[in-house]
């Protein structure tokens, strides 16, 4: 796997969406306390995030939601 923010531009989102999508896995990356997840649990949280965003969603925060909701978690407060 590229970085996340490989992963991003590839999905062909322009620079503000991108922008958006890095702030919401990094919200997402503070909800799991930032133990250095493995890179597939990365990877499943970031196609979450393009997969919702894909979908018109701009909310870094409602798009972190979604992501944390798809793996059984909550965003934390």
């Amino acid at each position: 796997m590229g970085t996340v923010v490989e992963l991003f531009r590839d999905a062909a989102f322009d620079p503000e969406a991108v922008a958006v999508l890095c702030v919401a896995f990094e919200k997402v990356q503070k909800s799991l306390h930032d133990t250095g997840q493995p890179p597939v649990v990365q990877e499943v949280i970031a196609r979450r995030l393009i997969a919702c965003a894909q979908r018109g969603e701009r909310d870094a925060d409602k798009l972190a939601e979604n992501a944390l909701a798809a793996i059984g978690l909550r965003a934390a407060s």
